[in-house]
């Protein structure tokens, strides 16, 4: 597999109160497993999964908790990017949201689709 072929680009749009968060950052870390450098990009309510404590009580069976999905993410080396507008939007600053997180536009995104990077949406 060629450095481009190993990348996978997840976008999620939903929040943590919609069961697609669950499954997009149960197919990253599914990823992450399978070898493959993974990055998800938040965009719309999906900025709210990452502010601190908003995903501690979500949990979708049979799924592991979202927390733990995400901490397992961003431990395990998946990259984690948040929309700027939507973060700005909602008034959070950087402090606002898990360590790990890095607020930004979509270039780093569009950067590994020129690459080849595979994408998903959830």
């Amino acid at each position: 597999m060629t450095e481009a072929n190993n990348q996978l680009v997840i976008v999620i749009t939903h929040g943590p109160d919609d069961e697609r968060s669950s499954v997009g950052f149960t197919v990253a870390n599914g990823g992450l497993t399978n070898g493959l450098e993974v990055a998800i990009f938040l965009t719309s309510s999906a900025v709210d999964i990452v502010r601190k404590r908003a995903a501690d009580l979500v949990h979708v069976e049979p799924m592991e908790p979202l927390r733990t999905l995400v901490d397992d993410f961003i431990e395990r080396g998946g990259e984690l990017w948040a929309c700027t507008p939507c973060v700005k939007a909602r008034g959070y600053e950087q402090e606002d949201l898990l360590d790990g997180v890095v607020i930004t536009g979509a270039s780093p995104m569009h950067e590994r689709i020129r690459e080849g990077a595979r994408t998903l949406s959830f």
